[in-house]
Order: structure tokens, then sequence, then C-alpha cells
């Protein structure tokens, strides 16, 4: 008679048996250093400053995780998908840390870490160590102060403006902030930019206490831009130089005689900038060319009239910094039979 099988011996040596198998994996503790961390400071009571010297951030060269191999192995195939870089950012809430008034602070970095959000969500992971030990923390009173509004581009570069009403709008700034540094800034786009000098337009500023840290005026402008610039100027272009260009065959029979070569070489004047008006001058090529074709040849020894071709530097061209100003050019020109041709 066949035995009986016993279903709890059966679970009772398989949970033994994953047991087994987690407490190994628990014992196989690893290490991962991860460098390139930072830390952020999150929001923070609007009539404060809270930054690291200066910045909005502050970053820990290397940290050391450890935790079970399966986890260190989950976070190296994360690394290996993102370019091989894993990249831990660790945000600072001040009040947290009992971080409310001004002054300066001491940061514990590694048990800030230890106890932060983002090592919460590494389970099982603990930091053990990490350089900086220390970091400061300060902290800068803001007190309303008038700025002056200043209008700038994508790049950061200042626009020229028509009006700005109001022109001057009160802020939170440092009250040890010269009268250099108390700027508020309105940054419009490309097609913002077009906007506003067409018609005005309103947008709020706001004031750059670091890098990525700014605060936001409660205020709006109306700014009314100037009308565009032409970089473009009128330029003559000196002592010129014009090519003939034509088939070797017929060049082997006629030559080109311009009868109004000194109007054709002294009419070039071109709309350009500085830069422009220098390369083509200087280049290689003749500033013009009179192309003739093999037709021409029907009208005999006829003065013929044609727009010449002006020869200016692609480069140029393609940006839009170089254009003739007013028509072309027109030459007027012979062909002469060469003196061995015409015996031919």
């Amino acid at each position: 008679m066949l035995r009986k099988i016993k279903y709890s011996k059966i679970a009772i040596v398989i949970f033994l048996t994953v047991l087994i198998w987690v407490w190994a994996d628990l014992a196989l503790d690893e290490t991962l250093p991860v460098p390139g961390a930072t830390i952020i400071v999150a929001e923070s009571s609007l009539d404060l400053w809270i930054n690291f010297g200066g910045k909005a951030y502050a970053s820990i060269d290397n940290i050391v995780l450890k935790g079970p191999a399966s986890k260190i192995a989950d976070l190296k195939r994360e690394r290996e998908l993102n370019d091989g870089s894993l990249k831990l950012k660790f945000n600072l809430y001040p009040e947290w840390q009992g971080i409310t008034t001004a002054g300066t602070y001491t940061l514990n970095v590694l048990d800030f870490i230890k106890k932060s959000e983002e090592m919460r969500d590494l389970r099982g992971l603990t930091a053990e160590s990490c350089e900086p030990n220390t970091l400061t923390v300060d902290v800068v009173e803001l007190v309303q102060r008038p700025l002056t509004v200043q209008c700038i581009n994508e790049s950061g570069n200042s626009q020229k403006t028509e009006s700005i009403v109001p022109s001057t709008v009160d802020m939170l700034a440092p009250g040890d902030w010269g009268n250099d540094k108390l700027i508020a800034k309105v940054r419009l786009s490309r097609s913002e930019i077009e906007q506003a000098r067409k018609e005005p337009i309103e947008k709020k500023p706001y004031v750059e206490l670091a890098a990525e840290q700014i605060r936001e005026s409660t205020t709006a402008v109306t700014i009314k831009l100037a009308p565009e610039e032409d970089p473009l100027s009128v330029k003559r272009i000196e002592d010129a130089t014009i090519a003939y260009a034509m088939s070797p065959t017929l060049s082997a029979k006629y030559y080109v005689e311009v009868t109004n070569l000194p109007s054709v070489l002294n009419s070039i004047t071109v709309r350009a900038t500085t830069d422009a008006q220098r390369a083509y001058e200087g280049q290689q090529l003749p500033q013009m060319t009179l192309y003739i074709f093999d037709s021409d040849t029907e009208k005999g020894q006829e003065v013929q009239r044609k727009k010449v071709h002006y020869n200016f530097p692609l480069e140029y061209v393609r940006t839009g910094t170089i254009e003739l100003s007013g028509e072309p050019a027109t030459a007027e020109f012979k062909l002469i039979p060469w003196p061995s041709a015409e015996s031919d």
C-alpha cells in the first residue's frame, strides 16, 4: 500500500529552501560606487534664498552603495542602459533639516542621503560612504527691492526695447546686492520677439538668484521692442575684376571686347556686412563673370548687351549677409574673330 503524501512536510521543505536562497542572497552583499550625484535645493520659503556657495545644487563626487548582489546587479544593468552612468539626485527640503532662518548651516551628507526619499526608493540598499562628508548651506534673507527690468532672448543676449511699462518692479532680492545686480529679466522666445516688434506684449519678469534658481514676479510688464536693425550696409567694391566665360571652341575663334568696361567695373555696390565685403573683395575668383554662349555668334560683330553675374562668396550668400544693391550691370560687348580664325 502506497504511503500517503504528506503535503505539509513538502511545504516546509520548499519554504526552507526559499529561505536559504534569500538568506544566501542577503549574505552576498556587494558595493557599488556611484560618481556624480547631486543634491538640489527643493521648495523653500519665498523670503529665503537657500544655496550651496551661490549655487542651487551641490555635487557629490562619489557615493558607495551597499546591498544584496541582486539589487546591485539591477543597478548595474540600469547604468548600462543609461550610457554607462547612473545619475542620482537628492532633493533637499530645508524645513526637514531645520533650515528655516537666515544663517550658515552644516549638512551631514551621509546622514542626509541615508534618510532621503531617493534612498528609500532604492529598497534594500544603503549608503555606506560619500565624498564630501559635509556641505555648507547658506541661507540668505530676501527683502523687497526695486529691480530694473531687462529684456533678453533665449541665448541671454539683451534686446533693444522701445518701452517697458513699468520699467522697474518690486521683488524679493538679497539685501546686500549692489545696483548692478538688481535686474529683473524677461526672457522672450524667437516668436515672442517677432511679436513684440509689431505690438506690445505682456510677460512676467524674474530675478535670477543663481543658475537654475529663479523667482518670478507676480506683476507682469508690457514690452515693445525696437524694430530689427539691418546688419547690412551699402558698400562700394573697389578694384573689381571681370572674367569672360566661353567654350574652348568659341574662345579659339573669338575674343571679347567690352565697350563699356569702365562703367561695368565701377558700378558694383553691395549691401553686406564688413566681413562679407572683405571676403568678396579678397577672393581669388573675379568679382564678376560675363557668360558668352555659342549662339551669341549669330549676331556677328554688332554690339550686344548682357547682364553680368556676380560671384559672391557662397557662405555669405547662404547667411544672407551679402547681396547686390540695385540692378546688375549690363555689359556691352562685341565678339571679334581672331585674325587666324578669319584667314581660316
